[in-house]
């Protein structure tokens, strides 16, 4: 770990706790350890979600099938790596469910100790692609199917329905949710961070992520706060948060302190701005969790 990783993180670890009872005009007193709520991890293949250092996903960004498999068959040997996110979206015929279905069966047996994320991120969210909510819940629904998979990352902002009956064919099938809301505009109030996170909870998602774009220091110190509030007092369900961008990249390395359980790595080609190449991510989160085991 380098030196400005050290001060990055120490300064804004001192903006957090100056701000995690003012930003959002909150009179209570912080929950203690006792009384906060209690997230369970998730467990897959041995892989915890939500308990000890955050877990790295890395994501696809080839427009081929056949780069993608090439890609995960490399990053299924690599330590640092705990899940493979398939981009959807950035696939030339990620719109064609049975193709993508058939994919995912490919990748899945490639992965027997790691876990497959499947993604169609939206043109609306930041992806590659635009797709109308029929065509985005028949491509889940057959994902779900016809494919293999761990996890599942659905808009929370899709069609209502849709969303709905896609979260419950997920668990039938033992597949994991994200629930997910991504701003490439702008970073929203604490308070409507929490909301939003809040109301993934309660729709059933397994796992609550918001991303947003960082204009100043103080938007990505909002973002920790807010996740770190969220931690404190409402969630029962690991936490995915972060500030995109070079700016927001502290948020990507601190969250065992703040309270988000999953961050992305880059290998190859970023999938989203900000991102940190995954090994040298994986050393940063273990020496930081020594740091901190260490305090124990």
């Amino acid at each position: 770990m380098q030196r400005r990783d050290f001060i990055g993180c120490g300064s804004a670890f001192i903006a957090l706790a100056m701000m995690s009872n003012s930003a959002t005009g909150a009179t209570e007193s912080p929950l203690s350890s006792t009384n906060r709520p209690a997230i369970k991890p998730i467990t897959i293949k041995n892989i915890a979600i939500g308990a000890g250092k955050p877990r790295v996903i890395v994501s696809t960004t080839a427009s081929d099938s056949a780069e993608v498999i090439s890609f995960v068959r490399e990053q299924a040997t690599r330590n640092e790596v705990d899940i493979i996110e398939l981009r959807l979206d950035l696939l030339h015929n990620g719109q064609d469910a049975t193709a993508m279905a058939a994919l995912t069966r490919e990748l899945y047996a490639l992965l027997p100790h790691k876990l497959l994320l499947a993604t169609f991120r939206t043109k609306a969210e930041g992806g590659q692609q635009a797709i109308d909510d029929a065509g985005y819940a028949a491509l889940y629904q057959q994902l779900l199917a016809q494919g293999e998979l761990d996890l599942l990352d659905i808009e929370m902002y899709r069609a209502p329905s849709a969303v709905k009956s896609l979260i419950a064919q997920a668990h039938q099938q033992n597949v994991r949710v994200i629930l997910s809301s991504h701003d490439f505009q702008q970073t929203p109030s604490q308070r409507e961070i929490i909301a939003r996170l809040r109301q993934q909870q309660m729709m059933g998602g397994d796992i609550l992520k918001m991303a947003a774009m960082p204009h100043s220091p103080g938007d990505v110190i909002r973002m920790m706060s807010a996740t770190w509030e969220m931690r404190q007092r409402y969630a029962h369900r690991p936490l995915l948060t972060m500030s995109m961008g070079g700016l927001g990249a502290v948020t990507r390395l601190c969250g065992e302190l703040t309270g988000s359980a999953l961050t992305f790595g880059m290998a190859g080609n970023a999938s989203a701005p900000g991102q940190i190449e995954a090994a040298r991510l994986h050393d940063v989160l273990t020496l930081l969790h020594q740091a901190a085991a260490s305090d124990a």
